[in-house]
């Protein structure tokens, strides 16, 4: 007879490493998947993630979830299949090595010279690459390490020219001239995706100013956010349905709106007129702040419904270069649009020429003052977009871009949005719903280096055109080509086509595109999908499952479902769960200013990676904040892990002093004594509520309701109850009934648990069954 084994005894980090290392020897991801057939697949992405910084403890609550969910799939039969991606290009991996540089703007990349600069780029992204390899071995996740698919690689970028060439061909994409936001510090336009990143809440200084009506003494009293903005004002906006007042106040005569007299003047003050917004336009005033020159008609009050009744005046300033409304108010009254204020946020003319414009806010105001054209100022929180890698306030400004035009499938995106299952609901229906009804064209293209280049050529006639292939690029250029060109700058710049109207070189324009088009291109990319492994890709769109964190949501969430919607008409996407962040046990965000950052290696090292596997579920639901408490997890360990591995040890000491196995004869269930029959039915019903769970993608509740089975059904109810039924002499019916199905339940609950605690459910199950592997087994039926 079989002696079943003692747990180990060794050192958690130990033995959880000891068997990392077992699995790689058995190859047991790989066979995982051959196992199964290749005609039931369960389709998984795994979101491209960026390795110029070290692993934090979040990336273990994203990984888990993955992981376990694919593992779950896997003991259900399906064949799953998992490839590691990294994002490699873009603004984080540019300022890393811009830090390292100690460069201050793009213009000390300009010096040391774009070949260098991307060399720089593309050996740094593989800086932290190993610790992420690490904390992925280092918690029993299984994907394939070996062959990632990697946005930089040729390849890579070879199927993204192919979804561009696509869409220019299609009309979808277009150069535009926009108000957009800016970031000053890396000199490059943003998405919209990018902005709705990098809120933060600030204190500003907000003012109150009078503009004097042009031969009246009279004023409008216009409040704004952004002071800097004063000197390229050139009209002011009413709503033309709202009602507005002429008062009299502290000896002046002001014009307001009604609604919003009284929270700004008090009661003391007498009504003069009263107005519609529609009454006050085309009234003309005087200039505030006189040091620009005008073009065209300009110091007059438009119209607009944008001007809303929430809070300061009801009328505000117009400067037709700093706001998208202001320049679509522009644009309707034919207005001039004066831009005093370069890229990088700083004045070119004017008495603060050469000041960073928000510096420049507080001497605006004392300006203002001084010259008796403040009427108020007052500090205010305010929620304002910074830059979403090195947060720097953006501005909003003109610039010329290259956008694709998303608002045209518009329609269809909400329609593909509605048929995926989010988990939880509400991401889906409000946060990327929401977002998808008022949606903006996508700004693709970026005043940066190390990205994707567009595949567009530009003559100087004005002729476009795109290639959508290495092959086509080298086919057509008219210098020669060599097969191994790499398709980053400054190699491709280098290359010119003919232009097809004009036969003149045509160049191509500068930008690169989007990092983020670089990650929702994945679907296709990582099989560089259409030249090459078309049936595999077709195996594999759409995904069955993807997981990432609440900030993917207008992220990778919503590129994804762009470019697939364009290029394939549906969702890549049928389940998406969405995770939380990690914070600490106070709510508060995790990090080295606040000193409360973790470690999640040396949180294994001393807890296991079993056991923070186990309890981030076992706090709350997963698409709520965690709050991660060191408490918390030690109270994991001395609870369940403990209650199950004492279960076992008391199992296995009688098993084995009895030199029974139960494997070697069958107790029928009608046999067998009221309290077995009693916990194989909570079993079953336990294995039923679980799959439900897990099929709902609820962990808290598969780990709650495990959890309750072995502390309560199992350890503190059969166990306790049915010692002296070990203890007895004889191996007699009574005697074979518990030592059958108390080791029937411990080895199905080691395959219960499988999915999310790999290591302590591997080594039970093994040592119950001696085969090789429980992330090779079935998954347990009701």
């Amino acid at each position: 007879m079989t002696k079943f084994k003692e747990l180990s005894k060794e050192k958690v980090s130990v033995f959880e490493t000891n068997l990392s290392e077992y699995w790689d020897s058995i190859d047991v991801l790989n066979k995982s998947i051959n196992n199964r057939s290749k005609d039931n697949n369960f389709v998984f992405y795994d979101g491209p993630a960026t390795a110029n910084a070290m692993p934090k403890l979040h990336h273990m609550l994203a990984k888990l979830l993955k992981d376990t969910f694919c593992k779950y799939k896997t003991m259900q039969g399906y064949r799953v299949l998992r490839k590691v991606g990294w994002d490699t290009h873009g603004l984080p991996v540019e300022l890393e090595v811009e830090k390292e540089l100690c460069f201050l703007n793009k213009t000390d990349i300009e010096k040391y010279g774009i070949e260098k600069f991307n060399k720089k780029c593309c050996e740094s992204v593989w800086k932290n690459e190993k610790a992420f390899s690490l904390l992925t071995k280092r918690m029993g996740q299984f994907i394939d390490l070996d062959n990632p698919y990697v946005t930089y690689d040729n390849k890579y970028i070879e199927t993204e020219w192919w979804i561009l060439d696509k869409m220019f061909k299609e009309g979808m994409i277009y150069e535009g001239h926009k108000i957009m936001p800016l970031c000053p510090r890396c000199g490059t336009a943003l998405a919209s995706h990018e902005v709705a990143q990098g809120y933060k809440n600030i204190t500003v200084d907000t003012v109150v100013v009078p503009f004097k009506l042009k031969n009246e003494d009279s004023y409008f009293l216009v409040w704004t956010t952004t002071p800097w903005t004063l000197i390229a004002n050139v009209a002011l906006c009413v709503n033309p349905q709202e009602k507005y007042i002429k008062v009299k106040s502290q000896g002046y005569q002001f014009i307001l709106a009604a609604s919003l007299a009284d929270s700004l003047l008090g009661s003391e003050y007498e009504v003069l007129e009263k107005y519609t917004g529609k009454d006050l336009e085309m009234i003309e005033y005087e200039p505030l702040l006189p040091f620009l020159t005008v073009d065209k008609k300009a110091y007059f009050v438009t119209c607009d419904n944008y001007v809303t009744m929430e809070d300061g005046t009801g009328i505000v300033h117009i400067a037709p270069a700093f706001g998208a409304d202001d320049a679509e108010v522009g644009r309707k009254y034919n207005l001039p649009t004066l831009n005093p204020v370069d890229e990088e946020g700083k004045y070119r003319e004017g008495p603060w020429a050469g000041m960073f414009v928000m510096d420049a806010d507080l001497e605006i105001i004392k300006y203002l003052k001084a010259n008796d054209k403040l009427f108020k100022k007052q500090k205010m929180e305010h929620n304002y977009p910074h830059c979403w890698r090195c947060q720097t306030p953006l501005i909003y400004y003109p610039k010329p871009g290259w956008f694709i035009e998303t608002t045209k499938i518009k329609d269809k995106l909400i329609e593909n949005n509605k048929k995926v299952n989010w988990f939880p609901s509400y991401v889906g229906e409000k946060r990327l719903g929401n977002w998808l009804e008022n949606l903006n064209d996508w700004a693709l293209g970026r005043n940066r280096y190390w990205g994707t280049p567009l595949n567009i050529w530009k003559c100087e006639c004005g002729e476009l055109r795109t290639v959508g292939s290495k092959q086509e690029l080298i086919n057509e250029a008219i210098e020669t080509i060599d097969e191994t060109i790499d398709l980053h700058r400054p190699y491709v710049d280098n290359v010119h086509l003919t232009c097809p109207k004009c036969s003149k070189p045509m160049t191509r324009i500068e930008e690169v595109a989007d990092c983020w088009f670089d990650s929702g291109s994945m679907p296709f990319a990582q099989y560089h999908y259409p030249f090459e492994n078309e049936e595999l890709f077709n195996e594999q769109f759409p995904a069955d499952f993807i997981s990432e964190g609440i900030d993917q949501t207008r992220g990778w969430f919503y590129v994804l479902l762009v470019i697939s919607t364009f290029v394939k008409g549906v969702s890549p996407y049928k389940n998406v769960l969405v995770n939380d962040m990690v914070v600490d046990k106070d709510g508060l965000k995790m990090s080295k200013s606040r000193n409360n950052g973790i470690d999640p290696f040396e949180l294994m090292d001393q807890f296991g990676a079993d056991a923070i596997r186990w309890y981030f579920p076992s706090v709350s639901p997963v698409w709520t904040p965690t709050k991660f408490d060191i408490e918390g997890l030690k109270e994991v360990n001395s609870k369940f892990f403990s209650t199950l591995k004492n279960t076992y040890n008391f199992f296995t000491l009688y098993a084995n002093t009895d030199q029974v196995d139960p494997r070697e004869f069958e107790v029928e269930y009608k046999d067998r004594e009221e309290i077995d029959r009693w916990l194989l039915s909570k079993y079953h019903k336990l294995v039923k509520q679980v799959t439900e769970y897990y099929d709902i993608y609820d962990l808290t509740q598969v780990v709650r309701e495990i959890q309750y089975f072995v502390l309560e059904d199992l350890s503190n109810w059969y166990i306790r109850r049915n010692r002296k039924r070990f203890w007895g002499n004889e191996l007699d019916l009574s005697k074979k009934s518990v030592y059958k199905t108390t080791y029937e339940v411990l080895e199905g609950v080691s395959r219960l648990i499988a999915p999310l605690v790999p290591f302590i459910s591997e080594e039970i199950y093994c040592n119950l069954t001696e085969k090789e592997s429980v992330h090779l087994a079935d998954f347990p039926q009701a």
